[in-house]
């Protein structure tokens, strides 16, 4: 198809994946895991919070470049990606709570203003949000800052949750779910904004997970199930390496951005025939 006639089209490639069921499963293990194995690389290895959040951060680093060097998105190098931000998300609100003891309270507040100026300042280079037109390296960079201010944001928030109201870790579960429930209601009946919806769930996912990750892995005196964190990471990694191997098969996720002459997204393109647009940015 000709790019010069009137009926043609350019896309690009969204690097990151389509809003699946697929997709909140993965992402809702990940962040589980994310908890589960910073607590046993803390603690059970004994590296302390400082080396665990040095080697992560370097590890998570040269995920993120080979992430970044993919022009679609591929779901080994995101997911993989995705694991190593939540693990290193975490490990930031824990070293400012324990090392620097800065309250839960205070770091909740600084990762909702991080979040926001991060949103502000996507906004206003990219004149969106939307998750379905990340084609560009800007972009992209824009998008996981976000999602590391929310695992941070995630877990400071819900740490503060069970400190304040000492409910447990199924209680609290249960609590986050339930917000989670209303604002999927909220989207499917009462209108809520799609973006505003994905980034709160996305957000709250992160104390969930973590609220189901340490229900299984917490001894039972501490009102766990006492599977430990070895085995709770084991058996959460194992089902996202499947998942992500069946996404990977059925190329579960991917989606086309349909480009107007501008370079601008002018919808998403489910289809392909196509002609696919080089990254001009």
């Amino acid at each position: 198809m000709s790019t010069s006639s009137a009926t043609a089209k350019t896309v690009a490639y969204n690097r990151v994946p389509r809003i699946t069921a697929d997709f909140w499963l993965i992402k809702l293990m990940a962040v589980t895991m994310g908890e589960t194995a910073a607590d046993y690389l803390n603690v059970q290895m004994g590296l302390g919070l400082t080396a665990t959040s040095l080697i992560m951060s370097a590890i998570l680093a040269v995920a993120l470049v080979w992430q970044f060097a993919q022009k679609r998105y591929v779901p080994a190098a995101y997911w993989l990606s995705v694991v190593l931000i939540s693990i290193v998300g975490t490990l930031i609100t824990d070293n400012l709570v324990d090392n620097f003891h800065v309250p839960l309270l205070d770091t909740t507040i600084a990762f909702s203003v991080a979040l926001a100026l991060t949103f502000l300042l996507w906004f206003k280079a990219e004149g969106t949000l939307s998750i379905h037109s990340i084609f560009t390296g800007r972009r992209e960079a824009f998008y996981w800052l976000a999602i590391l201010f929310t695992f941070a944001l995630g877990t400071a928030a819900g740490d503060l949750v069970a400190e304040k109201f000492a409910l447990g870790y199924l209680a609290t579960g249960m609590l986050f779910g339930m917000i989670i429930l209303s604002l999927s209601i909220g989207y499917f009946f009462l209108g809520l904004d799609a973006i505003l919806g994905f980034w709160l769930v996305y957000i709250l996912t992160r104390p969930l997970g973590a609220s189901f990750g340490d229900l299984m892995s917490q001894p039972a005196q501490y009102g766990g199930f006492g599977l430990g964190t070895i085995i709770t990471s084991a058996i959460f990694l194992t089902a996202i390496v499947l998942i992500v191997v069946y996404m990977s098969l059925r190329h579960e996720g991917e989606e086309l951005v349909e480009v107007d002459a501008s370079g601008k997204p002018a919808k998403t393109a489910k289809g392909h025939g196509f002609t696919e647009v080089e990254e001009k940015g």
